[in-house]
Formats: C-alpha cells, sequence, structure tokens
C-alpha cells in the first residue's frame, strides 16, 4: 500500500492531479488498498473496486487533455444514505437488503459529474437514527482512535460514523456525510476531521433516504477546511425535483478562505455553557474565544434563550416525521420481505423484523406525538418551539457574524457504554440540534486533544446561506490550532 497517496488532502491531491504528478488510478488503487487493510473499522458495507477503476481512468484521460471538474480524480465515499444508481443502498437496514435503485441522488450525480472517484457506500446508523453508528444492521463502526494506553474499541459518532472512519483512517480523501440533529459535525468532532453541514435547502435531498425532511442536509466530511470548502461547491446546488431546494448561486467557497477575520464578530452564546461540562470541553473553547481574538475577531456575549429547549423539540419533530417517512417501508415493492399468507401480517412481520431497536423506538414516539388527542400537546407545542429557536438566532444576527460553540460535550466513548440509556445517548446532539432546528450553516473543527488524547471540536455557526463566514472562521481556527494529530493505524490487516 502507498501510504504517501492516502495522505494527502484533497486540495494536494487535486493539485498533483492537474499537473500530473500522480494519475488518477494511482491515487485511486492507494485508496482501495488501504480499504482492503481496514476491514476491523468496519466503514464500508459495500466496496465498488471495479466502478473506481473505471471512473478513474476516465479522469485520467480528461485531465490528459487539459479538461476535468471540481473533483475530478479525487477518490471519496458516500454514506450509505444516497442512492446511487445500480449499487446496493440500504440505509444500513435489514428492510433494505439488497436495494439497488434505478435512479442518483442529485448530490452524488453532482460529485459524479465534477469528476469524483467512487470507493464504496459507508456505514451509518440505521436510518440515520444515532449518535454513535452503534444501531447499524452491518455492525457498529469502529472509531480510528483509541485513547492512551487503553485498546478498548470506541465509537465514531453518528450517523455519518462510517464516512467519518474512512476519512480519519485515510482511506478515502472525502466522504459525504448527512446531518439531521448533529450527524456530521459530532463524528468529525470525535474522529479529529472536518464536518461541514450546510444550510437547510443549500444541498438537494432528492435521491438521499428521509429520516426528518425539514431537518435532513447532505454535506462534506474530509480532512480540512480547504477540502470542505471544494467538495461543498461540487455538491450544492438548485434542484427542481426537490422542492426545499433553494435556488441561490453556489460561491467558490474556497475563495473565502483565506480572508481574514478581523473586524468579525463572532458570538460567544451564553447558554451553552452547561453545567456539568467537561473543564477540558470548556478550556478548548476559551482557547477557540482567545484564537480568533488575537486574530482581530470581536468576541461578543450573546443569548440565544430558547437553547434549553432545542433538544427536547428536536425529538419530538425528527421522530414524528420518521415515522411518516418510515411507513413506505413494508415489504411490498423492494428491500425485504416477511411472506406471509394475509397482507397485514405481512407488514407486521416485515416491519418488526426489518427495523431495529433504535428504528422502532422513533416510530413509536413519532406516531404517539402525531396522534389524535397528542398533536397539539406535543408537535404543534415543539414547532413553535422551533420557530421561537430560530428568531433566537435572527437577533443574534443583529449583533454578530457568527457563533462559536463545542462541537459536542465529550470526547469518543466506548462501543456499547450508553447502549442502555437513550437519553445519554440523546444528549451527545445538545449543541448540535439548534443549527438543524433553525436551518443555519454549521461546521466543526478539529482543535485539540482530550486527556486521554481523543479529538475534541468547536463548531462555528452562520447566518443562512452564509457558509463563506463558516468556513472562513473555521480556516482561522484550523490554522492556530495547527491539528496535525492523526490515529495509530492498529487496524490495519486485523480481521
Amino acid at each position: 500500500m502507498s501510504l504517501g497517496l492516502t495522505e494527502f488532502t484533497l486540495a494536494e491531491a487535486r493539485d498533483k492531479l492537474r499537473a500530473r504528478e500522480v494519475s488518477a488510478q494511482e491515487l485511486g488503487e492507494a485508496h482501495l488498498s488501504a480499504i482492503g487493510s481496514a476491514k476491523a473499522l468496519n466503514a464500508f458495507v459495500v466496496e465498488t473496486a471495479e466502478r473506481a477503476r473505471a471512473d478513474a481512468a476516465r479522469s485520467d484521460a480528461r485531465l490528459a487533455k487539459g479538461e476535468g471538474g471540481i473533483l475530478e480524480g479525487i477518490p471519496v465515499a458516500m454514506k450509505d444514505l444516497f442512492c446511487t444508481e445500480g449499487v446496493v443502498s440500504t440505509a444500513g437496514s435489514h428492510i433494505l437488503d439488497g436495494f439497488r435503485p434505478t435512479y442518483e441522488s442529485t448530490v452524488s450525480a453532482n460529485m459524479w459529474r465534477e469528476g469524483a472517484v467512487m470507493l464504496g457506500k459507508t456505514n451509518m446508523d440505521e436510518f440515520a437514527m444515532g449518535s454513535s453508528n452503534e444501531t447499524s444492521h452491518y455492525g457498529p463502526v469502529r472509531n480510528p482512535w483509541r485513547a492512551d494506553g487503553d485498546n478498548r474499541d470506541l465509537v465514531p459518532g453518528g450517523s455519518s460514523g462510517g464516512s467519518a472512519a474512512a476519512v480519519a483512517a485515510a482511506l478515502c480523501l472525502g466522504a459525504t456525510g448527512t446531518d439531521t440533529g448533529g450527524s456530521i459535525r459530532q463524528p468529525a468532532a470525535f474522529t479529529g476531521t472536518v464536518g461541514l453541514k450546510p444550510t437547510y435547502g443549500r444541498c438537494s435531498r432528492w435521491g438521499i433516504v428521509a429520516f426528518a425532511s425539514s431537518l435532513d442536509q447532505a454535506g462534506p466530511m474530509t480532512r480540512s477546511v480547504r477540502d470542505s470548502a471544494i467538495m461543498l461547491r461540487a455538491m450544492a446546488g438548485y434542484d427542481q425535483k426537490d422542492s426545499t431546494s433553494v435556488d441561490v448561486a453556489v460561491p467558490d467557497y474556497e475563495a473565502a478562505l483565506d480572508r481574514s477575520v478581523k473586524g468579525l464578530r463572532i458570538g460567544i452564546p451564553t447558554e451553552y455553557r452547561i453545567d456539568g461540562t467537561p473543564a477540558e470541553i470548556a478550556a478548548l473553547w476559551d482557547q477557540g474565544i482567545a484564537w480568533l481574538k488575537d486574530a482581530g475577531a470581536e468576541i461578543v456575549e450573546v443569548s440565544l434563550p430558547h437553547t434549553k429547549y432545542a433538544l427536547p423539540a428536536y425529538y419530538i419533530v425528527a421522530p414524528a416525521e420518521a415515522s411518516s417517512n418510515l411507513a413506505r417501508y413494508d415489504g411490498v415493492r423492494y428491500g425485504f420481505r416477511e411472506d406471509r399468507d394475509d397482507l397485514t401480517e405481512m407488514y407486521e412481520a416485515t416491519r418488526a423484523a426489518g427495523f431495529g431497536a433504535e428504528v422502532k423506538r422513533r416510530i413509536l414516539i413519532g406516531t404517539y406525538v402525531l396522534s389524535a388527542g397528542y398533536y397539539d400537546a406535543y408537535y404543534l407545542q415543539a414547532q413553535k418551539v422551533r420557530t421561537l429557536i430560530a428568531e433566537d438566532f435572527k437577533n443574534a444576527w443583529d449583533r454578530v457574524d457568527a457563533l462559536l460553540t463545542p462541537t459536542t460535550p465529550e470526547a469518543a466513548f466506548g462501543i456499547g457504554e450508553k447502549n442502555d440509556d437513550p437519553v445519554a445517548m440523546y444528549l451527545n446532539d445538545i449543541l448540535t440540534v439548534p443549527a438543524n432546528m433553525a436551518g443555519l450553516p454549521a461546521m466543526s473543527v478539529p482543535a485539540g486533544l482530550s486527556a486521554r488524547g481523543l479529538p475534541l471540536g468547536l463548531q462555528v455557526v452562520g447566518r443562512a446561506f452564509d457558509e463563506e463566514t463558516v468556513l472562513q472562521v473555521g480556516r482561522t481556527l484550523e490554522r492556530a490550532a495547527g491539528f496535525d494529530h492523526r490515529p495509530t493505524p492498529w487496524w490495519r490487516d486485523q480481521p
């Protein structure tokens, strides 16, 4: 395996491909080899080696002519929530076993059009429901990182844990994720990678298996802020097939990266200083504030008074939408089926066997809050709270240009550690959910290590459709932090 070729950032690989210093086929083979020696991570559910070789050959032909798109020849991984034509797409669920879409998601189609090379589909929490990547039908993903002096397996975060692990372990140069309540940013923080959730409506949801339709948003997961800027430009764009897609121009995000933050006003939300936050998380946040202040930004304390209601409101809205979206999985048209003589019995048996415990839990919660007699008391109230949360952010933008917070309340935890306590698991999203409820862009940037040697992230939140400022602030934090730590590759050639 050529380690050098897998250690490039996406931007470095792009420049070397264009200069013809390396071929797309060499780059692809190096990453296929890396994937082959990383089975212990369980990051991929489908590998598409033949497709990757064909994609790379086409990229080399275009590059030889001086042509090529934004991601020409770049090996990427696709979260298994994105439907890919002719390639198994399961959303991490038994109920979609063997499903091969006859169509392509808009985001993946955009990336293939820009020359990306598809390595495979990454493992994920079933139907994106989870914060640890333990609910997948195909088993848990293992975090490439381990705590100092401790060989226990850790979670990579969820639901985009397979993508995060693949990027952190240098199995791909970038990967797609989706973020409903933090599912890009939280795993990015747990794996020492960069995760960007764009504004709701920036990337098309068409062809992405739905969890909660008013919250889901696709975004890039990479090893640097520059890589995320490059990848987002390829992913984003208006799509007539998605009624929630917004027709706004897609800027050259990379061009914004090196702008100074001098004069920018950075808000520090008082309500994010939560009782019981570990000292190392609070210290990292203070360090982030100091870095931005040293770079010339003005630090402003702001209040987001309805933050404390964001998580409970989210866990009403998201399951409600999930219970509606998942009603389509009945064993009739595609995927897994439990045959029975009676149609109703077939529905019941298929859904009972096809869905995992966490998905069933959320379907039950969602069905309950939408039921007669409870709709007004729960779902309607949660939507009112959501409006108030969005109003808090709107008021903050009168005073600041972006917000800085920690990404997660802790570092990665052990596999199985929180399985018996769903509420403790849900609390992992406490710092990320508000941005989803308001539809705002937010990014996690790796900024330091915990006392146990595990990655910690800082989160930047911006105005709607102002990913440029989010990336600009993220790049400033990245430079100041100088986070160049990498996990020790314990996973190589293990069964």
